[in-house]
């Protein structure tokens, strides 16, 4: 069930981690149209579309990238992603013919391992001033036709 209010792109990301981080500033830095917009796991608009795609939040290992109304995974998430960045970052769209499994594992070694590799915060990422009003705490309320609903 699509929401009206939300926009078509919401990456739904792991707010205590470095490697997820990194992540959002990447996306976020390769998206001069403002396509994609953010949101914690640990935040209330995080955890109602975690819940609503029956996406466990305690045991949450992967990006979730929610795309008109339908919640994306793992590898998948990752290249749907990338595949409307800016530049040659498109081309990684390319390794969707690799077959899923065996994405999704290699995908799942980095997920299992990320806080040993890259970290973890406390709290959840503050988001740079560039970046902020991309990031969604809660349902936004409906625009008059200039929201992000419309990107």
């Amino acid at each position: 069930m699509e929401n009206p209010a939300l926009p078509q792109r919401i990456v739904v990301f792991d707010g205590v981690c470095n490697l997820c981080e990194f992540s959002v500033n990447f996306i976020a830095g390769r998206d001069r149209a403002g396509r994609f917009f953010f949101t914690p796991a640990q935040s209330p608009l995080g955890a109602e579309l975690l819940e609503r795609f029956n996406i466990d939040a305690q045991r949450l290992d992967t990006v979730v990238l929610v795309k008109n109304g339908r919640a994306l995974t793992r590898s998948t998430a990752a290249l749907a992603i990338a595949s409307e960045l800016d530049g040659p970052w498109k081309l990684l769209g390319l390794f969707s013919l690799v077959p899923r499994p065996l994405r999704d594992m290699l995908y799942r070694i980095v997920a299992r391992y990320r806080y040993r590799w890259f970290g973890r915060k406390n709290r959840c990422m503050i988001p740079a001033q560039e970046i902020r009003e991309r990031f969604l705490e809660e349902k936004p309320a409906a625009a008059a036709g200039n929201g992000p609903e419309n990107r």
